[in-house]
Order: structure tokens, then sequence, then C-alpha cells
């Protein structure tokens, strides 16, 4: 079964905004290296002072070897987010459910 992990990123909402548009391209390539590295799904959301990304891998060790990269760890810096606090993370193991869309 595949994992869903959600988490937030603490840091400047309006640096990472910019970049969305700025740094595109950027995200193209890092969520192609996402998907072949065993990414399903990924979505950005918004808060006051924070980013939060969901999304769906085939395993949890393939996510922690992705996002362990250092070009992603430099980048996610340079867009904004807070590497003196550390993301906070939410991790579980999809299920079927009869509801499930």
């Amino acid at each position: 079964m595949s994992v869903l992990i959600s988490f937030k990123v603490p840091g400047d909402v309006d640096v990472f905004t910019t970049s969305l548009v700025d740094r595109a391209d950027e995200f193209r390539e890092f969520g192609q290296a996402a998907q072949a590295a065993g990414a399903l799904h990924h979505q950005f959301a918004v808060g006051p002072d924070h980013v939060m990304v969901v999304d769906e891998w085939d395993t949890i060790e393939h996510f922690q070897a992705f996002f362990g990269d250092p070009k992603l760890q430099a980048f996610i810096g340079e867009i904004g987010g807070d590497s003196s606090a550390p993301p906070d993370f939410t991790i579980g193991t999809c299920v079927d459910s009869p509801d499930r869309f």
C-alpha cells in the first residue's frame, strides 16, 4: 500500500509564491524527479507562515531518500523555507474505504 505524507514547512510564504512563477522550471524538474523516485501525487497549500505539502508515495523509504537529497534541501531554503525549524510530518498508510475518491 502507498503512504500519505503531509507536512508543514515554516517560512516566507511570499518568497514561496513568487518562486512558483519565477522558478517554475525547477519545480517541474523536481516534480519529474519525484515521480521517477516513486511519488504518486503532490500538492502544495499555503498558510500565513508556512507551506503545506501533501504527497502520496509508493513507499516511505522512497520519500525519505528523495526528501533527503541535499539539492532539494537547498532549493527549499532558496524558495523561502526556514531550515532552522524542521518540518512537522504526518505519515500514514493508505487504506481503501467505501467513500474514497
